[in-house]
């Protein structure tokens, strides 16, 4: 097994039609909630958003922040601050920092909602949008915000299907949209983070590389991460090397004493997602 780049570029047809969904039901939103992954805001960031929503009101939320560093989360909400934008860290499984959100999109709609009552309309619901990259946890919000199950999700990135109009308690109501990437990846960087979050699905990739490549780049941040979760005596320099150790530790050893590279590449990126090997997060501002 070698290291090779990633070459990712994947822009499937449901993505360019959720652009224009978006695009053409823009009109009908009071509020844009863009969805970030705590643990890489940056590459989590569509850089088309922006762009499509313009001058409409937005709240940024890092979903998954139980999964982050805190510390980092911190700078990363400091950041946005400066910027004039208001950050919400959230938990979107567990309810954290949900209320927050609720009272900041009520905010950011207040002129909007301020316009209507001074035209005789009352009791008008302010209906958002959620936007995100796949697997960013948008379904999860929705049931979360909604107290119901109303949208199809699956651990699988791309599983919400279509244009959905969810009612909330109160005077919310929400457009759903699936995840949307953009066409092209210019940074490895940016490609690789959404892998190893899951936001591009396994299939498509070189997952061994894959494996390899977060161990290059835990062993860069957190070392001792992958020290403590796999017993390893010392770190070595070459992240092959750290990969074959991890491989022995857990046994992952096939006929004729040869390494399997799969499953350990495939331990070492689940174990990241779910948050077994700690709060990490790859990105700070």
């Amino acid at each position: 097994m070698e290291s090779n780049s990633l070459n990712i570029n994947w822009y499937p047809g449901h993505m360019k039609k959720t652009r224009e969904l978006m695009i053409n039901n823009l009109k009908l939103i009071d509020v844009v909630v863009e969805m970030l992954d705590a643990r890489i805001p940056f590459s989590s960031k569509n850089p088309d958003i922006d762009e499509i929503i313009g001058d409409k009101p937005k709240v940024v939320v890092f979903n998954k922040n139980d999964l982050a560093n805190e510390t980092i989360t911190k700078e990363w909400v400091e950041y946005y601050s400066e910027l004039g934008i208001k950050a919400i860290p959230i938990d979107a499984n567990k309810g954290a920092g949900i209320n927050s959100l609720i009272k900041e999109c009520q905010t950011q709609a207040s002129e909007k909602m301020e316009k209507n009552i001074s035209k005789g309309i009352q009791n008008k619901s302010i209906r958002l949008m959620i936007v995100g990259v796949p697997n960013v946890g948008k379904s999860s919000l929705i049931n979360r915000l909604s107290g119901r199950k109303s949208t199809q999700t699956g651990d699988r990135p791309g599983v919400t299907k279509g244009k959905q109009w969810v009612r909330l308690k109160g005077n919310l109501e929400l457009l759903d949209t699936p995840g949307i990437l953009w066409p092209k990846f210019d940074d490895e960087d940016v490609a690789l983070n959404l892998a190893f979050t899951r936001a591009i699905k396994d299939e498509i990739l070189d997952v061994e590389t894959l494996g390899l490549k977060l161990i290059e780049r835990l062993m860069e941040i957190n070392p001792e991460a992958l020290k403590t979760r796999y017993k390893l005596d010392v770190i070595s320099d070459n992240p092959l090397e750290v990969m074959d150790a991890i491989a022995f530790k857990r046994g992952f050893i096939m006929a004729r004493k040869e390494i399997d590279y799969t499953r350990t590449a495939l331990t070492v990126l689940n174990e990241f997602r779910e948050g077994i090997l700690g709060k990490i997060s790859l990105e700070r501002p």
